[in-house]
């Protein structure tokens, strides 16, 4: 079986998406069935995509070349893309292909549009009806998410299917040996800090976690700050100003888009991880957070209530008092702590990168064989 993967999520701060296609990346080319995987990015072909995650791109050497016209590039691309399954890994498809699969994260830019940027809008509206119309088969990450994107399609259930993420091995429990030198470049002390993983965009719901955080007795959000990691996102200029204020005060800090290294480190030295995302396709942050054997405070909304399966506390996301009560148990109760510790390891156990790639392989195999029935 050939296949053609898109790559375009891939960049040296990786998101939820770029993870989810790194990983298909790294596992594809060795699972069974799979006899060749071509990489593919804004119209050329990548030859090793981990290029991709550093900010040194090789760049190829400089030669006088004319350009090709626009249509020889086009033929070229149809050509080199015939008999090939393309999977568009990031919603979309591009015309150079015959078959292809899409996988949909979420549908938040048309559910709530006022929380994505306008040129993330004009994206979906010029591409994502052409690229459902062209896909031989749509692969979503929760079952939420599924049943979201047929009702959204009209389409027949046997079009879509759920194929869960996974999570690293490397989010896992550490000690406070193995952590204090990480813990200490931060100034941050083992289970003495709140954590939330997530880019500053509005439906991830930082603000009300901020206010939330602040109507905590001024004791113990001094004793145990909030930590903030995650890229700058979108529409967040209020959010910025309550960040910085919250530092000032001395019980937030905000480090912003951190390595992949330092990441399993950080989970792991928590000792609560607070996830109030208005909405999620899945939400990978809060899997990797019960990995590292952290209680997680997070929202019943969509995706979460199906991923942590029982072990987190749930909250409504536009609750600020419910989610400052939350944080407040998730902080001080012992026993509630040991329980969603265990249970959240448990149920992390069933989530696999490997098997991840094995059900994607599934559903190429199904569209190769002219089945919908998955």
């Amino acid at each position: 079986m050939k296949i053609t993967l898109s790559v375009d999520a891939l960049s040296p701060s990786l998101t939820g998406i770029g993870r989810y296609t790194w990983e298909l990346t790294r596992r594809l080319p060795s699972t069974a069935g799979i006899g060749e995987v071509r990489y593919y990015r804004n119209g050329r072909w990548i030859a090793d995509p981990a290029t991709l995650l550093t900010d040194s791109v090789p760049r190829r050497r400089s030669r006088l070349v004319l350009p090709k016209p626009a249509w020889v590039r086009r033929w070229a691309l149809r050509r080199a893309c015939r008999g090939l399954l393309f999977h568009g890994t990031n919603y979309f498809l591009p015309d150079c292909t015959d078959i292809g699969v899409i996988t949909v994260h979420d549908l938040s830019v048309f559910k709530f549009p006022e929380t994505h940027p306008v040129e993330r809008i004009r994206q979906f509206e010029a591409n994502f009806n052409r690229s459902v119309r062209k896909a031989a088969h749509v692969i979503t990450d929760s079952e939420a998410t599924r049943g979201e994107v047929i009702d959204f399609l009209a389409c027949s259930p046997s079009f879509v299917t759920a194929v869960p993420l996974g999570v690293e091995s490397r989010f896992a429990p550490q000690t406070q040996r193995e952590l204090d030198p990480l813990l200490r470049s931060f100034g941050l002390a083992y289970r003495r800090y709140s954590l939330c993983v997530s880019t500053l965009e509005p439906r991830k719901r930082i603000g009300h976690l901020i206010e939330a955080y602040r109507q905590l007795p001024e004791a113990l959000r001094r004793s145990v700050p909030l930590v903030l990691v995650g890229g700058g996102g979108w529409c967040n200029d209020g959010l910025k100003l309550e960040i910085q204020r919250g530092q000032s005060e001395g019980w937030l800090l905000s480090l912003g888009f951190l390595p992949d290294t330092q990441l399993p480190g950080l989970y792991a030295g928590a000792s609560l991880f607070v996830y109030p995302s208005l909405y999620e396709g899945f939400g990978l942050p809060v899997l990797e957070a019960m990995a590292s054997g952290v209680p997680v405070v997070t929202s019943d909304r969509t995706s979460l209530p199906e991923v942590t399966g029982g072990a987190a506390a749930l909250i409504d996301p536009d609750d600020v008092m419910g989610l400052k009560e939350a944080i407040h148990r998730g902080l001080e109760d012992e026993a509630w702590r040991h329980h969603a510790s265990t249970v959240g390891l448990a149920t992390a156990r069933h989530f696999d990168w490997n098997r991840c790639a094995e059900n994607t392989v599934v559903v190429y195999r199904k569209v190769l064989s002219g089945s919908n029935a998955v």
